[in-house]
């Protein structure tokens, strides 16, 4: 399924202005002083949680295409890739900063002690190269590495979920069902690469 050049001009715009829309909700949240009891934790929680929601919808690009035949999604990928990458540093940033305060004696503390912190830092800083090599300039003079690197984005999921799941500990809904959507997504993926093999073998019989 094809979609027009301007068409898809229009479908970008909207879906930068939706993307933006759970910090639209905090910034609204903050001003009406309506974050709860722990602004700060409030505000963690919810850039982690749509970081891995962009993650995996990223990731549901292609298999969507391979299912139901829809391609225009392609075209969106690599702004909710970023996306996720957007909300990932935010959530950092309200972890070292707001809840921190810099005191890297303390973060490392943290880190000892719960290593969800760690799981979730390593996540991030995997995100790094992969948000500069955004690029179609980086990717035409990466070449065959650039897809190499980008397969990182599957470590990544497995990371932060693990990082979710460890987070939340006692009610594990949440992570679990984010865990099932990666493996689903991973399943098409892997059922279409097995009828490619399948019938390029049969093609060279």
């Amino acid at each position: 399924m094809k979609i027009q050049k301007n068409k898809l001009n229009i479908i970008k715009s909207i879906f930068f202005v939706l993307l933006l829309t759970p910090l639209i909700r905090l910034i609204i949240l903050g001003i009406n002083d309506a974050l709860g009891a722990n602004p700060i934790e409030t505000v963690e929680r919810s850039t982690g949680y749509w970081a891995l929601f962009y993650l995996l919808l990223s990731l549901s690009i292609t298999p969507l295409r391979l299912t139901v035949k829809i391609s225009w999604p392609i075209h969106i990928r690599r702004m909710i890739g970023l996306y996720s990458f957007f909300y990932g540093c935010f959530h950092a940033v309200t972890y070292f900063w707001l809840d921190h305060w810099f005191d890297w004696q303390e973060i490392l503390n943290d880190i000892f002690k719960h290593p969800y912190v760690l799981v979730g830092f390593l996540s991030l800083l995997l995100l790094i190269p992969l948000a500069i090599t955004s690029t179609n300039k980086m990717m035409k003079a990466m070449g065959r590495w650039w897809k190499r690197l980008h397969y990182l984005v599957y470590l990544i999921a497995v990371l932060s979920i693990l990082h979710f799941l460890w987070l939340v500990k006692k009610d594990i809904t949440e992570p679990a069902l984010f865990a099932i959507i990666f493996a689903l997504l991973i399943s098409i993926r892997v059922f279409h690469k097995r009828i490619r093999l399948n019938a390029t073998n049969d093609y060279h019989r």
